[in-house]
């Protein structure tokens, strides 16, 4: 195994290789743009020179465009040359005005522009290789001298205007001709390059000269179209034509002079094969001319022949190369792909060495495997039937737990049965005062919500064990719905909450089902959504009918806009027993009865959620149950105390309290956080002749109060809706406005690790349910007993640092003492110091400030400023010379009569009288 990482590398080093061997070729990539302003066969022929050339040279690429003689066609081509990143552009300007702007441009972005035949108005480009056009007009003009004798009549063609070979050529004529009087130029015509405009242009100028002696056309082209005129008009034997470019070929200018059409032409070589040379001479960087000019030569019926056979030699020539190059490519080509083969074969020689030898390990590796696994195997099997022997044993302990559940369940109806009778018939009693019937009506309410619980437990049991039976019979499912929700209308008119029914009037929804059960469906969704509804909340129960493959079916729809459920616990709620997480208390016995009844009527029921914006339970199920009707419809007894249990149930939950009253100056404040209304009552009847008791129905709405309010302690529940109780404790005790308000837990579990956790998040006190009233009034009187001990360690403390043999201080308190002392210190002299001044640089309003630390030291914050004024004052009058008045406002007193009176109230003496007593000791 240790050769296997290198045989991989070596694998990976040869793809490598076949890597770098294409970036290296790509890499090496030459692009040469060609712009051409036109594509007659002089420019023809220079584009094979170039592509020939180019040949030489490994890694070029040459691409040819051809502008087909209009400006904004070479324009963007020589846009697009740019885009694609050429290496070198080369131009063969249409019209140097029009075309330098784009040539100055890619020059400017540092791309090599090289001109061929044609210049621009601008030395913005590299290099211009072309024949001299002046020296050619020039070397036309001398010929033309000689061939007339120094006298005669001329025509001129010109190429097109805008062009510099047309300009320079005809500048060399005139030059040339200037010392000639007898040679004269009768007219000039724009020809722009083309046989067709130089036959019209020609034809106008014959019908305005009788006597032309001879035409000279800038091209071979133009020089054939005034001969085809002059042809049309009779006149061609009256005068000779000469032109330029000197090409062989049928209808160019070398075979025009053969067959006597031309009397002369001039070469104007095309220099291909130099611009390559050129281009790359500055591509790769060694010394190039930046003007190559071409040599010209005269073509006449002497020499025209002799031209003929050299281009044709040079055209055989030139088809012999290309016919190589085409072999070399293939050559070249097969080559490639058998150098892509052999490394392909060994990359996969290697890649077999490595598969060889990890069969070989594995094959290895499987016959110690095997007999390792051979022994798991056994220890496994074994493993196996302890497993089945403890889960039969788990399951037989369970079936025995539930039975005696359900037998305690049994035995609880018995005593609930004798406390809610004789608790009816004491609330018939008219001896009774309001604080008893009080008692007596949460007797009442608390029984009948356990008497459900059970029902609901036994109910449960039976579906498990199979002896639940259906009790089927016809109603109007509609009219059932109004009057099994007619219980839960006062509720919503309690709680504000918008409750009504929808379905459709025009529908028959009569069903055969048991009537019951669907009652008991809907009560325990009901009493669920108006738990964990708040107020100004909606709840509608829907109902529709619809057809699944031809049978008719009812959807039936409970939705609330309440706190909604977290999306993990969705697919958990219909399981038994199961509870989301103490922000939703309960048994976890109702969903799992609902989704049970469902199913005995071959329905289904599932729930849309979404944590804080509501849930949405819909059943769906047969309009008709098959089975026989059962005759007895009466109501029952424990039906009518579910349904009664449902509502209070519902009723005793909230998410929300209206409570706003502000506590009195004189009494201590406690507030309450619980989500049961009853719980709440209670511990108001039993505190409220002691204390002033606020109420907040959750963690989030209890943080707030204790905000607004700061009472002097806060009991609070574990379990409750929107936030905890623990998480409540703990952003009570990290908040400096309430970190020093003792905190009291009650809660349902007498688990250590849950009162732990409770300590761990700053609690005071734990109290377990059930509790008594006068343990809950002792632990109060203990925690706001210790609160006062702390306010006399505070004050006693407020001008020397905290001990550390002190009693414990919340950190939190710790330094909201320590900051407001050295606020107080550093305004000590400050007279118009108030306690709106203190609360903005701490961060608290004035009355959180106040109750603060009232709270912490049993003085307000101007009773604070003052002592400290006052021991500070003493300590001056004792250690230096200054006298009263000095002194008074030095510590922030406005006036010596007022700082007199406070400390005689405070040292019992007035500061003269121990200025006295001080230099008598003295």
């Amino acid at each position: 195994m240790r050769r296997l990482p290198i045989l991989i590398l070596l694998a990976l080093c040869s793809i490598a290789a076949l890597m770098l061997t294409a970036c290296h070729q790509e890499k090496n990539r030459i692009l040469i743009g060609v712009s051409q302003c036109s594509d007659d066969e002089w420019r023809t022929q220079m584009n094979k020179e170039i592509a020939r050339e180019a040949l030489f040279y490994p890694g070029v690429t040459v691409e040819i465009r051809s502008a087909h003689d209009d400006n904004q066609k070479q324009i963007a081509d020589i846009e697009y040359f740019m885009d694609e990143g050429a290496d070198l552009i080369v131009v063969a300007p249409n019209e140097a005005e029009a075309i330098a702007p784009v040539i100055e441009k890619a020059y400017d972005r540092g791309i090599p522009v090289v001109l061929v035949d044609r210049k621009i108005d601008s030395d913005h480009y590299t290099a211009y290789i072309g024949a001299d056009n002046y020296d050619m007009g020039h070397q036309i003009g001398t010929y033309i001298a000689n061939r007339l004798h120094g006298k005669g009549n001329i025509v001129e063609l010109t190429g097109l205007k805008g062009s510099t070979p047309a300009r320079d050529r005809h500048r060399g004529l005139i030059d040339a001709l200037a010392d000639e009087p007898g040679i004269r130029i009768v007219a000039t015509a724009d020809a722009g390059w083309f046989q067709q405009s130089a036959e019209r242009a020609f034809d106008s100028i014959l019908a305005r000269q009788p006597l032309i002696d001879l035409v000279f056309a800038h091209n071979d082209r133009m020089a054939s179209g005034a001969h085809e005129a002059a042809v049309r008009e009779g006149r061609a034997d009256e005068m000779l034509f000469v032109g330029v470019d000197a090409l062989s070929g049928k209808g160019l200018g070398v075979n025009l002079v053969t067959d006597s059409i031309l009397d002369a032409t001039f070469i104007y070589p095309t220099g291909g094969d130099r611009v390559v040379q050129v281009a790359m001479n500055i591509l790769e960087g060694r010394d190039y001319p930046r003007e190559t000019l071409l040599s010209t030569a005269l073509v006449n019926r002497q020499n025209a022949r002799i031209m003929q056979m050299q281009t044709a030699h040079i055209s055989t020539l030139d088809e012999k190369i290309e016919r190589l190059n085409s072999q070399l490519d293939a050559f070249l080509l097969r080559y490639s792909a058998q150098r892509m083969f052999l490394y392909a074969c060994i990359v996969i020689l290697v890649l077999v060495g490595i598969l060889l030898v990890i069969m070989v390990r594995a094959f290895w590796t499987k016959n110690r495997l095997n007999a390792e696994l051979s022994r798991q195997k056994q220890q496994l099997e074994e493993q196996r039937d302890q497993l089945i022997t403890l889960s039969r044993q788990l399951e037989d302990a369970t079936h025995a737990k539930l039975a005696f559940f359900t037998n305690v369940s049994h035995d609880f109806r018995t005593p609930l049965t004798l406390i809610a009778d004789p608790v009816d018939q004491l609330s018939q009693s008219h001896n009774l005062d309001k604080h008893e019937r009080f008692l007596l009506n949460i007797i009442h309410k608390n029984v009948t919500v356990l008497l459900r619980l059970v029902n609901q437990v036994l109910d449960f049991r039976k579906f498990e064990d199979g002896k639940l039976q259906m009790r089927l019979s016809q109603f109007d499912l509609r009219a059932s719905l109004a009057e099994w929700t007619d219980a839960f209308r006062t509720l919503a008119f309690r709680k504000h909450i918008h409750f009504g029914i929808q379905a459709d009037e025009q529908t028959d929804f009569t069903v055969t089902a048991d009537a019951e059960k669907l009652e008991r469906i809907l009560y325990n969704l009901l009493s669920n959504a108006f738990k964990f509804t708040p107020e100004n909340g909606t709840i509608r129960v829907m109902l529709s009918r619809f057809d699944r493959e031809g049978e008719p079916f009812l959807r039936l729809q409970v939705a609330d806009t309440g706190v909604g459920m977290p999306a993990e616990h969705v697919q958990h709620i219909f399981d038994s027993f199961y509870q989301i997480d103490v922000h939703h208390a309960g048994s976890g016995i109702g969903l799992a009865l609902v989704k049970a009844f469902v199913e005995m009527h071959h329905g289904t029921i599932h729930v849309d959620t979404t944590e804080g914006q509501g849930t949405c339970f819909t059943i769906e199920m047969p309009v008709r149950q098959t089975g026989a009707l059962d005759p007895d419809t009466t109501r029952s007894a424990v039906l009518t105390n579910l349904k009664e249990g449902a509502v209070l149930a519902a009723d005793q939950e909230s998410l929300q309290t209206s409570t706003r009253e502000l506590p009195p100056e004189d009494k201590k404040s406690v507030l309450v956080i619980d989500d049961n209304q009853d719980i709440r009552d209670y511990v108001r009847a039993v505190l409220q002749d002691e204390y002033h008791v606020l109420e907040a129905a959750n963690g989030q709405e209890g943080i707030q109060m204790a905000m607004k309010y700061v009472p002097d302690a806060i009991i609070c529940d574990v379990m409750m809706p929107v936030m905890d109780g623990m998480e409540c404790c703990r952003r009570l005790k990290a908040e400096m406005q309430t970190s020093h308000i003792p905190v009291m837990m009650l809660t349902a579990y007498a688990m250590d690790e849950q009162k732990i956790k409770g300590y761990e998040c700053g609690a005071d006190s734990y109290i377990s349910k059930p509790f008594s009233a006068r343990l809950l009034t002792a632990r109060l009187h203990n925690l706001i007993d210790n609160r006062r001990r702390l306010q006399h360690f505070f004050t006693d403390n407020l001008n020397t640092p905290l001990p550390q043999a002190k009693p414990a201080v919340n950190e939190v308190d710790k330094s909201f003492m320590e900051k407001l002392r050295h606020l107080i210190d550093e305004n000590l002299s400050n007279p118009n110091l108030s306690v709106e001044e203190l609360g903005e640089q701490i961060g608290l309003s004035r009355v959180q400030l106040y109750r603060k630390t009232k709270a912490l030291c049993g003085y307000s914050p101007n009773e604070l400023l003052r002592i400290a004024r006052l021991k500070r004052a003493a300590s001056l009058l004792a250690s230096t010379e200054k006298t009263v008045a000095e002194i008074t406002y030095e510590v922030g007193f406005s006036s010596p009569s007022y700082f007199t009176k406070c400390y005689k109230e405070y040292f019992g003496e007035i500061p003269t009288d121990f200025l006295k007593r001080k230099k008598g000791e003295s």
